[in-house]
């Protein structure tokens, strides 16, 4: 936890579960993303980390400090539902040729034209099945139902200006970080999904309601 003062927010325990419903969840996405390129991947155990809307920015972009911060791929959605927030995929410079051979089926592409288009598809294509299939079965395991907005898709852009607006800079937020591989191409990215202060209220009890299957 970041600071004494927020600890009420979520205790530890509750931080606890989350993660293991979160483990559930980016797992359904991994299998249903294996699936759909018929590619194994890997997921690391998703962190979680409360902590105030300002410091979002410098978060993320310490988690991926391996990465040219001017130069990187980007998949962002938002859902609502009781549950509501933001998603982020976030991949390296240069990974978007490489995701088209997963589609396309060759081990290399043709140089793209400058716009990306075929790229910010293909990208579509990956955060439509990873953000989806881990927003989902979130809800379904907290019992709420999600709706989403249209992706935003920003290829070889800077992650400068990405989080603007997208909370109340003093309130709190919780953060939930993985890791995926998908060897067999050498691509690798991060998910993080961001929640909001509002729905902490609603998070609390339904990690209550859903402990209580197993009492």
């Amino acid at each position: 936890m970041p600071n004494d003062n927020v600890k009420y927010l979520i205790t530890s325990a509750e931080t606890d579960l989350l993660q293991e419903i979160m483990n559930i969840a980016f797992g359904r996405a991994a299998s249903d993303l294996a699936e759909f390129i018929d590619i194994f991947v890997i997921l690391s155990v998703p962190q979680i980390k409360l902590l105030q809307a300002y410091d979002l920015p410098a978060y993320i972009n310490n988690e991926i400090m391996d990465y040219d911060q001017d130069r990187v791929s980007v998949v962002e959605q938002s859902f609502w539902g009781k549950f509501k927030g933001n998603a982020f995929l976030v991949f390296p410079s240069g990974t978007g040729k490489r995701m088209i051979s997963l589609f396309d089926g060759r081990d290399e592409y043709f140089e793209s034209d400058p716009s990306h288009e075929l790229e910010k598809e293909t990208f579509l294509e990956i955060g439509n099945i990873l953000i989806g299939a881990c927003i989902g079965k979130l809800a379904e395991l907290l019992g709420d139902v999600t709706t989403y907005s249209p992706p935003r898709v920003l290829v070889e852009k800077s992650l400068h200006g990405l989080y603007e607006n997208l909370l109340d800079p003093d309130s709190m937020a919780i953060i939930l970080r993985t890791v995926f591989e998908l060897n067999e191409k050498n691509i690798s990215g991060y998910m993080f999904v961001l929640t909001k202060q509002e729905s902490f209220a609603w998070l609390k009890q339904a990690l209550h309601k859903f402990l209580e299957q197993y009492d």
